[in-house]
């Protein structure tokens, strides 16, 4: 099969038993077999206080693009929630700086999200969700899940503190991204008239892409400024689609882009027969759960001895499982193909999370192979 271009999106995550040490030397090795196996970028998350190691996205990005000659790497997404304009800014343009032209900056919203809901005490009301589950040219399609609960828990409010200074108030999103594309090009001024210029950072050839769940702001915002976007089916398959047409909706073009650009993410395990890889996701469930049920991303378990779901833990995470791509190559492979024409996207951005290290690599190659990426001699 052949196809749009694949990307990776690593978590960093750490399995059951093992440390943080060496989630990031698997990440290492993995992003050099990636590159081997002709995948197009290797994006890294932002995550906090939770059982990934991914919790520095410029560190790990530096680290990667030193280990790798031509991947693209990136952040999907820097939260900018947790971080300023300026420090987003010097730390990529540093990257830039030492690996010129294979940086992308992915920017998200999840940081103000969640620092919105809870301001607002976002634990009440929320629309009324679509409730069935439709199947659209082979795509699953679940109904949205409601973030509520999630967004309002003690843990996560107690992480977004940590993450802030005493008394500081994240910033509107949109005003943010204007301040580091006017940083990186060079126009940036303060309200009071003062320019500065970041060093490094200003004139970075920096790739900069908004990434949303939703037909929201950042879909929106990533239109109107003629921005690469990435839809997260991985994250929230049941209000991806509508994503995607509201980026397209307000897209303008601009210097960057002539047309809309997308990738779209998803979850997949790949094995040799689809029994072997079911055995291999089968706790992708307990993990997801763990995270759904605002505890945050536990150690992947060790599908050896887990205890299966209850009811209520798999009715929680019930969007993800079936949306979760697992099987032989061919499996896989289609219901890839099927989420590429349903979103149109240009590329799809694939994460493959398994207990042992070496199970994933498999994942991603024999994907690779199945996709007809341009594999290189080792």
């Amino acid at each position: 099969m052949t196809g749009v271009p694949l990307s990776v999106l690593d978590l960093a995550p750490i399995s059951a038993g093992s440390t943080p040490s060496e989630a990031l030397r698997n990440t290492i090795d993995l992003a050099r077999h990636a590159e081997q196996w002709g995948y197009r970028r290797y994006w890294v998350a932002e995550h906090h206080f939770v059982g990934v190691a991914s919790s520095s996205p410029a560190v790990l990005i530096g680290a990667i693009a030193a280990a790798t000659e031509s991947i693209r790497v990136g952040s999907a997404a820097v939260q900018l929630g947790h971080h300023t304009a300026a420090a987003v800014v010097e730390a990529f343009g540093t990257l830039d700086a030492l690996h010129p032209g294979r940086i992308d900056l992915g920017l998200g919203r999840s940081g103000q999200r969640r620092a919105e809901a809870l301001a607002a005490g976002q634990s009440g009301p929320t629309p009324e969700p679509r409730r069935e589950t439709v199947i659209r040219d082979g795509l699953v399609i679940p109904p949205p899940f409601a973030l509520g609960a999630l967004l309002s828990s003690a843990r996560l409010a107690a992480g977004l503190g940590a993450l802030q200074q005493p008394g500081a108030q994240a910033p509107d999103f949109t005003q943010q991204v204007d301040d580091i594309l006017a940083l990186i090009d060079g126009t940036y001024r303060t309200p009071d008239g003062v320019d500065l210029h970041a060093v490094p950072g200003e004139k970075a050839r920096l790739q900069t892409w908004i990434f949303g769940s939703s037909a929201g702001p950042s879909a929106e915002l990533a239109g109107r400024l003629g921005l690469p976007f990435g839809a997260n089916y991985h994250v929230s398959p049941g209000t991806t689609v509508e994503a995607v047409e509201a980026y397209r909706a307000a897209f303008r073009p601009s210097e960057v882009l002539a047309e809309p650009y997308i990738v779209v993410s998803a979850d997949a395990v790949v094995a040799e027969t689809d029994r072997e890889a079911e055995e291999l996701a089968s706790t992708y469930g307990h993990w997801t759960y763990s995270i759904r049920s605002g505890q945050g991303a536990v150690p992947y378990p060790d599908p050896r001895g887990a205890v299966p779901l209850t009811d209520h833990e798999r009715e929680l995470v019930e969007d993800r499982l079936v949306t979760q791509f697992v099987g032989a190559p061919g499996t896989v492979a289609d219901r890839l193909a099927a989420l590429q024409r349903v979103t149109g996207a240009d590329e799809i951005v694939v994460t493959s999370v398994t207990h042992g290290h070496r199970e994933r690599l498999r994942s991603y190659e024999l994907l690779a192979r199945e996709w007809g990426l341009g594999l290189r001699a080792a």
